[in-house]
């Protein structure tokens, strides 16, 4: 596996050792705390790649301990981030550490007491940027919530894109697996129609991933078309 990453931006992202909470203020201050050494003329090892994934599972694990999923089995949340970063590097061929640790965050801030300035004092500014582009407003109305996402999407950087991309893989597979507690046939649909347009927003980002989309739609479709035994249903 190629853990080659930009120099430049895993300065910002992999410190050898996590800043003093103390120094906050003298970190945001500088471009790089003292800690960090200089890389410029080295490639990343893989080594502190493995560190920064590693380091970002035990983070989110903590941090989703206590929440479950919404299906029957109440399977533990924990296994929806791994299991995004799992898409990436399996279906999307990425093995870019900075998009994976991402991955592993992309709902610590929006779905715990995690913050943007915990992110970014643990795992660099690079990797809170990218969790912050996929991280919704909640203060903001579900609905609201909804259509900034499709607004947004095409406007994220590309990294925050394959999040986006992985993430709408494993809720759409999961809601084929099992029902959510609760959703009824109507929201189920409703869902699906909206990741679509979330999803559009993404195109031309991976075309692995939007495969893996596209054939999750089609089988949506031909389900839907053999239980109401018609030939045309739209999403």
């Amino acid at each position: 596996m190629d853990f080659h990453v930009e120099k430049s931006t895993f300065l910002q992202t992999m410190p050898d050792s996590a800043p003093d909470p103390l120094s906050t203020e003298k970190l945001h201050s500088q471009s790089l705390p003292p800690s960090v050494p200089c890389y410029f003329c080295n490639d990343i090892t893989k080594e502190k790649a493995l560190a920064l994934i590693l380091k970002c599972a035990d983070f989110a694990a903590k941090k989703h301990s206590k929440q479950r999923r919404k299906d029957v089995e109440q399977t533990p949340y924990i296994n929806h981030p791994i299991g995004v970063a799992n898409i990436l590097i399996e279906e999307g061929g990425i093995n870019n550490p900075i998009v994976l640790a991402s991955a592993l965050l992309h709902d610590t801030v929006e779905d715990t007491e995690t913050t943007f300035e915990e992110i970014e004092i643990n795992f660099g500014s690079a990797v809170a940027k990218i969790v912050k582009e996929v991280t919704d407003d909640k203060t903001l109305e579900k609905e609201e919530r909804k259509r900034l996402q499709i607004q947004n999407s095409p406007k994220k950087s590309h990294e925050a894109k394959l999040v986006t991309l992985a993430d709408k893989v494993y809720n759409l597979r999961d809601l084929q697996r099992a029902t959510p507690v609760g959703w009824t046939y109507t929201r189920v649909r409703e869902y699906f129609k909206w990741a679509e347009a979330v999803i559009n927003g993404c195109r031309g980002t991976n075309a692995k991933l939007e495969t893996a989309i596209d054939v999750i739609f089609a089988n949506y479709t031909k389900n839907v078309q053999e239980k109401c035994n018609c030939k045309k249903t739209d999403l």
